[in-house]
């Protein structure tokens, strides 16, 4: 695993933050992402993903801890501009729709995305932990 450097900018995706919400068996490993000074951008569909995971999981409580978190970070609304280049991604990459959201999303600003899914392990701009 590379830890991030001072100027680097990423992207986590959902599968980071309920591995480390959760303080799963990778929490460790996506830690230095979330917690380091950078610009952390947080797509809205992430958002969603994570929210209701948890809350189904593991209460309301641990769903709003991850919202504060998450909200302290660079929020990305789903626009028309993105939502046109998610769709491209989608059908270039083969991914499904929230995928190619967060993909879309990473590849506008230049982030590098973090992310233990295994679907994105052969796209440029990404670090598998």
């Amino acid at each position: 695993m590379t830890t991030p450097s001072a100027s680097k900018v990423i992207l986590v995706d959902s599968s980071g933050w309920l591995e480390y919400v959760t303080d799963d068996t990778k929490a460790e490993d996506f830690a230095p992402y979330i917690e380091a000074q950078n610009l952390v951008f947080v797509p809205t569909i992430v958002l969603y993903e994570v929210y209701k995971r948890l809350w189904l999981a593991q209460g309301k409580t641990v769903a709003d801890r991850f919202a504060s978190q998450a909200l302290r970070k660079r929020v990305v609304p789903l626009d028309e501009d993105l939502a046109l280049s998610a769709a491209r991604v989608s059908l270039d990459c083969r991914l499904a729709m929230a995928d190619a959201i967060i993909y879309a999303t990473a590849q506008r600003f230049q982030a590098q995305l973090i992310t233990s899914d295994p679907h994105f392990q052969s796209l440029p701009g990404v670090t598998l932990v």
